[in-house]
């Protein structure tokens, strides 16, 4: 994920959360978060849009995001 933060500015903000820290571990409890990594993207009105346990690529992420703007568009 690293350069994403770069990637998508202007499109999605990217926050990295460590459950090792009590910030972490509240949100971890917060969104039912039971593997690491996961990866959770929220829409506009913070809900989530889309979740997934275990590495995702790069690739996958900004086409989720373009799904998400699309669909957002409409």
């Amino acid at each position: 994920m690293d350069g994403l933060e770069r990637e998508l500015s202007g499109r999605a903000q990217v926050i990295r959360l460590d459950v090792m820290s009590a910030t972490g571990r509240q949100a971890a409890r917060n969104y039912g978060v039971r593997g690491l990594p996961t990866f959770l993207l929220f829409d506009g009105q913070g809900q989530i849009a889309y979740r997934q346990a275990g590495l995702i690529s790069r690739e996958r992420v900004r086409e989720i995001i373009t799904e998400l703007e699309l669909k957002e568009s409409k």
